[in-house]
């Protein structure tokens, strides 16, 4: 009898809530969800949407990768190249269009692997961006590359192969399917821009002047001194 009482007296001083055995489970509900990060050595970006971001391409092979107002792509030698400028966006998880700032020309690959500067954006240029090794990236088209055929082989068929923007030890595009990643002329630092860099840009935009005489189409004895 005397425990009968005890056990009263207890559920008196605590009365049982409903809201109560439900709480744990509500809280362990609402903690957020780790991000999965994909940086790293062979990771891809995942900065999706947001502000462009204005780098310089700088190859392994020694040249800074140019996007001209003509439609042309190759390697300048120049530290500080106008069309070299240029502006990285990205379009979808670790998928980036790359275009001229001062050319507002996009790079793009066709589909027999060789590089142009599109007018317009299209699915040729969108480029699979990857981290690499010493903080290299390498970009690869999104729409081609090299699929192995397996009819009439007895062979096991190698995996696919990607396509990549390169540029040669002359400054030259090499075409995509030529390409591997782990090669120098397919390895690419992300530079950011440099005072020169930043002062070409706000004349670009303020100096009508200069803007006028950098995208008239040079002759051809301004592009032989040019070079690459």
């Amino acid at each position: 009898m005397v425990i009968i009482w005890i056990l009263f007296l207890t559920l008196l001083q605590e009365p049982w809530s409903p809201g109560r055995a439900a709480a744990a489970p509500e809280a362990a509900g609402a903690a957020p969800r780790p991000r999965r990060d994909a940086g790293g050595r062979g990771g891809v970006y995942e900065h999706l949407g947001g502000a462009p971001r204005r780098r310089k391409l700088y190859c392994a092979t020694k040249y800074h990768l140019q996007i001209h107002p003509s439609g042309r792509i190759n390697g300048t030698l120049e530290k500080n190249s106008a069309f070299s400028i240029l502006e990285i966006t990205a379009v979808d998880v670790g998928i980036v269009a790359i275009k001229g700032l001062f050319s507002g020309r996009y790079l793009a690959m066709n589909k027999r692997g060789r590089l142009y500067a599109s007018e317009n954006y299209n699915s040729e240029c969108e480029f699979v961006e990857r981290i690499h090794e010493l903080g290299y990236n390498t970009y690869a088209s999104r729409l081609y590359r090299t699929v192995p055929s397996r009819a009439g082989t007895k062979r096991k068929a190698s995996a696919e192969r990607l396509w990549y923007v390169s540029i040669n030890g002359k400054g030259r595009p090499r075409r995509g399917f030529k390409t591997r990643r782990t090669q120098k002329s397919s390895l690419f630092l992300p530079r950011v821009l440099d005072n020169k860099d930043h002062e070409m840009v706000r004349l670009f935009h303020t100096n009508t002047k200069f803007r006028e005489s950098l995208l008239k189409t040079p002759s051809k004895n301004q592009r032989r001194r040019r070079g690459h």
